[in-house]
């Protein structure tokens, strides 16, 4: 294992009492580095960036985008998913643009996401079902394509990549965020983050067809 304090992995044979020893090493850390910021947290928020990503392990919000605590609220759930009708995903968005007036919304995606490739299978897998049933969805609306792809791990890339789009469309459709972006320009975007390479690209997004559909009027 490294000597590099700032390098750890939590395996069977650490206790708990492990992390509290990390957590002491990193907040002296970060505070000599950074006299004011935790003072600063304790006054409130004031995010820039709402990130609603997927609830893997393997990609941490803030360390991909080499930020700091207080700089990105989040949202994570499996596949990274905006469904209608959810309570959760509906309350953190609300919050985010109306009370802290977050300035740009990213729906980010991540390689080998195992909700993707369930959604791709037949095979049940019980109360999640409910909930990949969003990613077949985008699976079903893009089946010709999806088809033509003969690699299988391209296929997962390409779902990843769709799917992000239409959770993109979906959240620019929630009332909050359409009056943001035609009040105050707030930005959505799709990123897809490499899990192998540890980098995230920027996605282009085509205009959603349907949003004039979406369009409510007061």
């Amino acid at each position: 294992m490294s000597n590099d304090p700032t390098i750890f992995r939590f395996t069977d044979g650490d206790s708990i009492n492990s992390l509290i020893s990390r957590n002491k090493a990193w907040s002296q850390r970060l505070s000599a580095l950074r006299p004011g910021l935790f003072p600063s947290l304790a006054n409130g928020q004031h995010p820039q960036i709402l990130w609603i990503g997927c609830s893997d392990s393997r990609v941490p919000e803030t360390s991909v985008l080499d930020l700091l605590p207080g700089e990105v609220f989040v949202h994570r759930n499996i596949a990274n998913l905006v469904p209608i009708g959810d309570l959760s995903s509906l309350s953190v968005i609300q919050y985010a643009v109306e009370i802290l007036q977050v300035k740009h919304v990213i729906v980010c995606g991540h390689t080998g996401c195992g909700g993707i490739m369930a959604a791709l299978g037949q095979k049940k897998h019980g109360l999640v079902d409910a909930w990949l049933q969003n990613i077949r969805d985008v699976r079903a609306a893009h089946k010709a394509e999806l088809a033509a792809i003969t690699d299988p791990a391209k296929r997962v890339e390409r779902l990843v990549e769709l799917n992000v789009i239409a959770q993109v469309n979906s959240v620019k459709r929630n009332e909050s965020v359409a009056e943001a972006i035609s009040e105050r320009g707030l930005e959505v975007h799709g990123f897809v983050y490499d899990v192998g390479k540890g980098a995230v690209k920027l996605m282009e997004c085509p205009a959603d067809a349907n949003a004039e559909i979406y369009a409510l009027k007061g």
